[in-house]
């Protein structure tokens, strides 16, 4: 995951997202891209230069498609099984993604129409990880 910002120290936000890192079974590495000021398409090129190699890229995007956790988690085994070594899960901003971002990604993904905070999106997508991996293992912690 690669986000723009940086996380204050004792931010909730920050707090919860390593909760839910810290409980998956799958490696869950933020890297956080530093806001200067310099535009989306800064931005952008700095989040593209992120992710790992070969990764699938989501966007986080207001206009992507709203997943249930069910589909999210048959979109990542799918991944899985075509041997897709990462996914790069990308948070713009606060003016959102560049054009570079929206073009390479694999799948835009929408947590809902409001406005989240970026913290919070961080913890959000988080948990939804856990919640996948919790679900193709048929684990109870989902009772969707």
């Amino acid at each position: 995951m690669a986000a723009v910002g940086r996380a204050r120290k004792g931010d909730p936000g920050a707090a919860l997202f390593h909760t839910y890192a810290d409980r998956s079974p799958w490696a869950l590495e933020l890297r956080e891209i530093p806001a200067r000021n310099k535009g989306v398409a800064d931005e952008g090129e700095r989040l593209l230069a992120a992710r790992p190699p070969n990764a699938a890229t989501v966007a986080l995007d207001e206009r992507g498609r709203a997943l249930t956790s069910e589909a999210f988690a048959e979109t990542l085994d799918a991944w899985r099984v075509d041997a897709v070594p990462a996914a790069a899960f990308l948070i713009g901003g606060a003016d959102g993604h560049a054009d570079a971002v929206l073009r390479a990604a694999d799948l835009r993904l929408s947590l809902g129409p409001m406005t989240w905070p970026h913290m919070l999106v961080r913890a959000m997508l988080a948990e939804q990880l856990y919640r996948a991996q919790m679900i193709l293992q048929g684990h109870p912690y989902h009772r969707g």
